[in-house]
């Protein structure tokens, strides 16, 4: 196969420098929505219908949006817009915007404080840069493809860990109303977990499992279906930390692909073996 013509290294820098300054933009752009979010958070929104649920966690996501994507626009007018959060799947060619206004939806409306904002750009399908802003604690995750992960500013890497025995490992459901195939899918590579790793953690959402992967805080995350959102803003800070993408069989990961796992490479092989079995 010949090779693909190089780039001039002139204008390799120069794009360098458009993304580190976009990626500094977005910061600004999702702490805003964060800020917005929290202002919201505090008492226990109640509900006592599927209708009801679904129009509060609306009108979280409109708030966060409505920062959100009059800023995202401005900085890539060309840049298209997922308009469906839990869509998966491969995206058409070009640039688009994937975000979750409020990752964790459920938990903001339940008082609880696992949740953030995240924005992706995703460039031919490949994450270029994402930022996941978790409002509570202040902490900016960013990571810039090919130019690692930091967490306000500190470099972020994985886990040395080289033994699935002695390491902490998570999964999440993709999304409620799951099918039955999926759901009993989750059940048994949760049993298979508590066999081989030495802790299981299970909670939504995704997103903040894989920050942990990548701060090397924990060793593995898994998870069955799932949408973009979910994925890949944490993909893409796990790859920049040094971890390992894949499907659970250790094919590589893509939005079109039916099963998730990030690990340190230490535990990344017999991770997969566990959750394949």
């Amino acid at each position: 196969m010949p090779e693909s013509p190089r780039e001039p290294d002139g204008s390799r820098h120069e794009a360098c420098a458009r993304d580190t300054a976009l990626l500094e933009s977005t910061v600004t752009a999702v702490r805003e929505a964060g800020a917005a979010l929290r202002r919201r958070y505090g008492d226990v929104v109640r509900y006592e219908t599927r209708d009801e649920l679904m129009r509060a966690l609306a009108v979280n996501d409109d708030v966060a949006l409505g920062v959100l994507r009059p800023r995202l626009t401005r900085l890539r007018p060309e840049a298209h817009w997922v308009e469906e959060e839990l869509d998966g799947g491969a995206l058409p060619p070009g640039e688009w915007w994937v975000v979750d206004p409020a990752e964790g939806n459920v938990n903001h409306l339940h008082a609880l404080p696992d949740w953030a904002v995240t924005a992706t750009l995703v460039r031919d399908n490949q994450p270029a840069l994402t930022v996941v802003h978790l409002p509570l604690t202040g902490e900016t995750y960013t990571a810039l493809a090919g130019r690692g992960a930091h967490l306000d500013g500190r470099p972020l890497r994985v886990a040395p860990t080289t033994d699935l025995g002695l390491g902490i490992v998570a999964t999440s459901q993709a999304r409620p109303d799951e099918d039955e195939e999926v759901v009993r899918r989750v059940g048994s590579s949760i049993t298979s977990m508590l066999f081989d790793a030495l802790v299981v953690r299970t909670s939504v959402p995704a997103t903040l499992h894989l920050l942990n992967v990548a701060a090397g805080r924990i060793d593995a995350f898994w998870q069955f279906a799932g949408a973009r959102a979910d994925l890949l803003p944490g993909a893409l800070l796990v790859r920049e930390a040094g971890g390992h993408v894949s499907d659970v069989e250790g094919r590589p990961w893509t939005p079109r692909s039916e099963s998730f796992l990030a690990a340190t490479p230490g535990v990344h092989a017999e991770a997969a073996a566990s959750l394949s079995r």
